[in-house]
């Protein structure tokens, strides 16, 4: 499954989620390992419900792809539900479901993850069946090419059939002219059209190794005995030498970029992203922590500013959004778009965008809104809990992005500190022109006779 970085249409995602996703506290009692091998263990025990969350994660995503092979990881991924030596193609999906479970796997630009949501006595299994596919995966030619066809119909469905999501991709391949975020996690489709069972035998063989990777175990268990469990299927594998990992900085942007994507579609569109800095010294920085409390006074619920004054107040957008994201494992930015509505033009909606931001860098924000965003925070660490996949998830992340899960309280106490006077600053700071690219979305008249593309058979997520 390929990650999106927006989560509801074109409306990017949620600021509060944004907000959460990197704010991960895990306060009850996760408990950790490593194994000699390098295999980290993270294992948080909730004993509310007979279940268990587990994952692996893997170190790797598309952002250590290459020219060329663009997409690949996200076809490993799909590979990896077809069989090894032990199993058949689909029969791992078959066992999960026999315990009364389900599972599935995402890929995004950071990392690439697997899952099983079990009642707690089928746990020791799946770790086993974990450990069987991360050394013994078995890549045939045949079941190669029946793969990469439903990866790159996925890509027609997803993409190109979808006028938002063109217009997504094509802004971060602007955006980003060095950066590996330029390019989309699902791959170009040329590069799909030329992928060779070799690219992922390769892509396997160097980074799927026990010293890449993590287990995340949350639910009814005890830990010392997952620990033990993980150690009889892991403990006999051997680390491998991982590539070096080289990665492009971004040259400075030094000017306004703009773009416009025609597709069919039914109204225009709007996406504007700006760089901005990431969340680097967790404890020492404050801008990233700042920029988090802005994108939630913008977006973070039904009363913030964007929706109250430009899609119920001056009407001008029937939807809109801000997004950003502190914790990737590469460079960021700051995003705001949205949809105009019938009379409207998109120069208005942009125009309407930059003026709301500007009134919070002219005149800064109440504590009102401060306040409302920090406890609407606050309160979702409770509702978290009522998942185990969202508390997995939640640790995973943070490891994934070069964080330490115990980072967490932290993130989220300084993220409560942030004042008025720092968001009005960051507001001030990095809005500009120079850092700004905008790409529009021109809509072409739909085809009346067009029918949905069906999802194709094989596609699980």
């Amino acid at each position: 499954m390929e990650l999106r970085r927006f989560s509801r249409g074109f409306a990017l995602c949620s600021a509060l989620a944004a907000l959460l996703a990197p704010i991960a506290p895990a306060r009850a009692n996760p408990y950790e390992t490593r194994l000699d091998n390098g295999l980290h263990v993270i294992v948080k025990e909730d004993h509310r419900a007979p279940v268990a969350m587990h994952m692996v994660w893997y170190r790797v995503g598309a952002i250590d792809e290459h020219d060329g092979t663009t997409g690949i990881a996200h076809l490993l991924e799909h590979m990896m539900f077809k069989g090894t030596k032990t199993l058949k193609p689909g029969e791992f999906n078959e066992i999960v479901a026999r315990a009364g479970g389900n599972d599935n796997a995402f890929t995004s630009h950071d990392y690439t993850a697997y899952f099983q949501r079990v009642p707690a006595a089928a746990l020791p299994k799946m770790i086993e069946l974990e450990a069987d596919r991360m050394r013994n995966l078995v890549i045939s030619d045949d079941e190669f090419a029946r793969e990469l066809k439903v990866v790159m119909e996925e890509r027609r469905l997803r993409t190109d059939d979808q006028p938002q999501s063109q217009l997504h991709e094509q802004l971060m391949a602007s955006a980003f002219i060095a950066h590996p975020y330029r390019r989309p996690v699902i791959g170009w489709m040329n590069d799909l059209e030329n992928m060779r069972p070799d690219d992922a035998r390769d892509w396997y063989r160097r980074w799927y190794a026990p010293n890449n990777a993590y287990v995340v175990v949350v639910g009814d268990v005890d830990h010392k005995k997952v620990f033990e469990q993980v150690k009889k299927a892991y403990g006999h594998m051997k680390p491998v030498q991982l590539p070096v990992r080289k990665m492009t900085a971004e040259p400075v942007q030094t000017g306004e970029r703009r773009i416009t994507v025609k597709a069919p579609a039914e109204l225009p569109q709007l996406a504007m992203t700006w760089k901005a800095p990431k969340l680097v010294d967790v404890v020492n920085d404050r801008e990233p922590y700042a920029l988090e409390v802005l994108a939630g006074i913008l977006d973070g619920h039904a009363a913030s500013r964007l929706p109250k004054a430009l899609v119920r107040g001056s009407q001008v957008a029937v939807e809109v959004g801000a997004y950003y994201d502190a914790t990737a494992r590469g460079e960021t930015t700051f995003m705001l778009g949205g949809t105009p509505a019938k009379g409207h033009s998109v120069a208005e909606l942009e125009a309407a965008l930059r003026a709301e931001v500007k009134r919070i860098a002219d005149e800064g924000v109440s504590e009102a809104e401060l306040e409302r965003i920090k406890t609407l925070t606050v309160a979702a660490q409770v509702y978290k809990l009522d998942s185990t996949y969202v508390q997995a998830m939640e640790i995973g992340r943070m490891e994934a992005s070069g964080y330490r899960w115990q980072d967490a309280d932290l993130m989220l106490e300084k993220l409560k500190s942030v004042t008025a006077a720092e968001v009005q600053a960051v507001a001030r700071k990095y809005f500009g022109s120079d850092t700004l690219t905008v790409a529009v979305l021109d809509p072409q008249p739909l085809d009346p006779n067009a029918k949905p593309r069906a999802k194709p058979a094989g596609l699980r997520h």
